[in-house]
C-alpha cells in the first residue's frame, strides 16, 4: 500500500510539472535516474509512475528512447473531462445524495459494517488503509449499494476526477484535512441514516456533506486570492525598491 501511494504521489508531480508547462507536449522527460533523484525515490517508484500516465494518455514511452509528453487537450486520462474543484462537488452533490437516497432502503448489514470501518478508518488511521482512501471506499460502497450499474460507473468516474486531476486533489486534500472531527460527524449522519433505511435522512446527510465542501473550498479559494495578491505586491513592491536604489 505505501509503495503504491509513493507511485502515485510521484505521478501526480510529474503531472503538476507538465499543467504547469515545465514539460510541455512533445517534451521528453529527464531520465529515470534524473528524476529519482530530484523527487528522492527509487528509479523503480519513477518507473511506476511513468506507466501510470502512460495509461492515462500522459506519456508516451518509447522503448530505448525515453517517456514523451502527451498533449493532454480538455481531456484528463481515460477519457475524464478536466474539471474543477467546483464544478465536481456540484455534481458530486447531485449524484451521490441521490445515489444514497437509492441505496438507503436496499443497503446490507455487511455494507454498514464496512461503512462504519472506513468511518474510523478516515479519523483514527490503523496502518491498514488510509484516512483518503476510507473516504473513497465509503462512497463507492453506497454507490454499489445501489445496485444500479450506471451509477457506479458515474461515481467512480467522478472520484478519478478527484484523484487524478493534480489542482482538483490538492484542493480537496487540504478541505479534508482542515476539520476531521467535523468530517466524521458527516459521514456519520450519513451513515446513521443508511443504517435507519431513511431514504429521505440520506439524502439530506449527504446533500450536507457537500455543501459543507463547498462553502470550505470557496474559503480556500478566497485565502488562495488573498495570497496571491500579497505575493505581486510583494514583488511590485521588491521592483520598486530596486529601482529606486539605481
Amino acid at each position: 500500500m505505501a509503495d503504491q501511494r509513493l507511485y502515485h504521489k510521484v505521478a501526480n508531480q510529474i503531472l503538476e510539472l507538465i499543467d504547469s508547462g515545465v514539460f510541455p507536449p512533445g517534451s521528453r522527460l529527464p531520465g529515470e535516474r534524473d528524476l529519482a533523484e530530484k523527487f528522492g525515490v527509487s528509479r523503480v517508484s519513477i518507473r511506476e509512475a511513468e506507466i501510470a500516465l502512460q495509461a492515462q494518455g500522459r506519456l508516451d514511452i518509447r522503448v530505448g528512447s525515453g517517456a514523451y509528453v502527451l498533449d493532454g487537450g480538455g481531456q484528463l486520462g481515460r477519457g475524464l473531462p478536466k474539471v474543477g474543484p467546483f464544478e465536481l462537488t456540484e455534481a458530486r452533490a447531485l449524484f451521490e445524495a441521490e445515489a444514497a437516497a437509492l441505496a438507503a432502503p436496499i443497503i446490507t448489514d455487511e455494507a454498514i459494517a464496512e461503512l462504519e470501518g472506513y468511518v474510523q478508518a478516515m479519523t483514527r488511521p490503523n496502518g491498514k488503509i488510509s484516512p483518503e482512501e476510507a473516504d473513497r471506499l465509503f462512497h463507492l460502497t453506497i454507490a454499489k449499494s445501489t445496485n444500479n450499474a450506471a451509477i457506479i460507473y458515474t461515481i467512480e468516474n467522478m472520484w478519478k476526477m478527484r484523484s487524478e486531476a493534480v489542482q482538483v486533489q490538492k484542493v480537496y486534500d487540504s478541505v479534508c484535512q482542515n476539520n476531521p472531527s467535523r468530517r466524521e460527524d458527516e459521514h456519520n449522519e450519513i451513515l446513521e441514516a443508511l443504517r435507519s433505511r431513511d431514504s429521505a435522512a440520506a439524502r439530506k446527510a449527504m446533500r450536507s456533506h457537500f455543501t459543507t465542501m463547498i462553502e470550505a473550498l470557496l474559503v480556500a479559494s478566497e485565502e488562495e486570492a488573498y495570497r496571491e495578491v500579497k505575493r505581486k505586491a510583494s514583488e511590485s513592491r521588491s521592483r520598486f525598491l530596486i529601482s529606486a536604489q539605481m
